[in-house]
């Protein structure tokens, strides 16, 4: 990898894993990470939150990916954080993040499924009440970075994502307790 490649910026990167990072959005080899994190104990290339990303300059990255964060913010630390995602971005750059479909998780929640498994992730199985309140076997052995403290469905995402002032922003559901959000920074 050199520095003329792209660069993606990893938020919440956690452990160092090339496989974190969407293939079908980041061809290896095309993209260079920077890894961004509030844990240093995972040794980011950079220590920060969220919600002041002060340590990187604006309009200085190709792309942002967040997978899982935003969900473990308060409601209003949401705005300032898509901002700062924003701010970082070159014009015309994208931020893709993923999060829980919370309409999808309250299907299961009616059914009073909250705590069965409603699907086998790498690390073990998540419930129902994991994807609203936070994973509780890490929060129960100490991390509670991984609390979540507010949600979305497909619509409430949109409207954060164009509020902060993003541009060309589809949120699409998955169908398997995700939603997925891409939207541009402004050209000007």
């Amino acid at each position: 990898m050199t520095d003329e490649l792209p660069v993606v910026l990893h938020v919440g990167c956690g452990v160092a894993d090339p496989a974190k990072l969407p293939a079908q959005f980041f061809t290896p080899g095309e993209w260079r990470e920077l890894r961004y994190d509030i844990d240093p104990d995972v040794a980011p290339d950079i220590v920060g939150s969220i919600t002041d990303m002060s340590g990187i300059a604006s309009a200085s990255v190709d792309a942002v990916w967040s997978s899982h964060n935003v969900e473990h913010l308060y409601p209003h630390e949401v705005p300032v954080a898509l901002s700062e995602f924003r701010r970082v971005l070159k014009p015309g750059a994208f931020a893709l993040i993923t999060l829980p479909d919370l309409q999808q998780v309250a299907e299961l929640v009616a059914q009073g499924q909250m705590e069965e498994p409603a699907y086998l992730s790498p690390a073990g199985p998540i419930a129902p009440i994991d994807m609203i309140f936070g994973w509780r076997l890490p929060m129960a052995q100490g991390n509670l970075y991984m609390a979540h403290r507010t949600g979305f469905v497909q619509n409430s995402l949109k409207k954060a994502m164009d509020e902060a002032g993003f541009v060309g922003t589809q949120v699409i559901r998955d169908g398997q307790f995700a939603l997925w959000a891409k939207g541009y920074a402004p050209l000007h």
